[in-house]
């Protein structure tokens, strides 16, 4: 079963930067899909960016331009570099795995604040 540890949340001003990174550990061979999702308070949980098979990515509108995703196979991390942030970035944000037989693992989330 893959484990999924997040780390980098925290509380900045408006247009300032954070990094996310997700520890994973587990059959790591095995993974499809990474990526990270985030969910405001009252609202559903959304996709922000993903990487499929290794290299295609994908990104919410809203976040296009100003985060990247990026999976560091050494370190066996994925992480999403966050840049301008806007007080509508504010919520939890959670690490997200798929393996190839379709099974799914989340992270315990880690808490980004943006204040304006």
């Amino acid at each position: 079963q893959v484990q999924l540890v997040e780390s980098g949340g925290g509380l900045v001003q408006a247009g300032g930067s954070l990094t996310l990174s997700c520890a994973v550990s587990g059959p790591i061979d095995s993974i499809e899909v990474m990526g990270w999702y985030r969910q405001a308070q009252g609202k559903q949980r959304e996709l922000v960016a993903n990487i499929v098979s290794g290299y295609l990515t994908n990104y919410a509108d809203s976040v296009k331009g100003r985060f990247t995703i990026s999976r560091d196979k050494v370190k066996n991390t994925v992480d999403l570099q966050m840049n301008s942030l806007k007080p509508e970035d504010t919520a939890v944000y959670y690490c997200n795995v798929i393996l190839s037989d379709l099974r799914g693992s989340w992270g315990q989330g880690t808490q980004v604040t943006v204040s304006s």
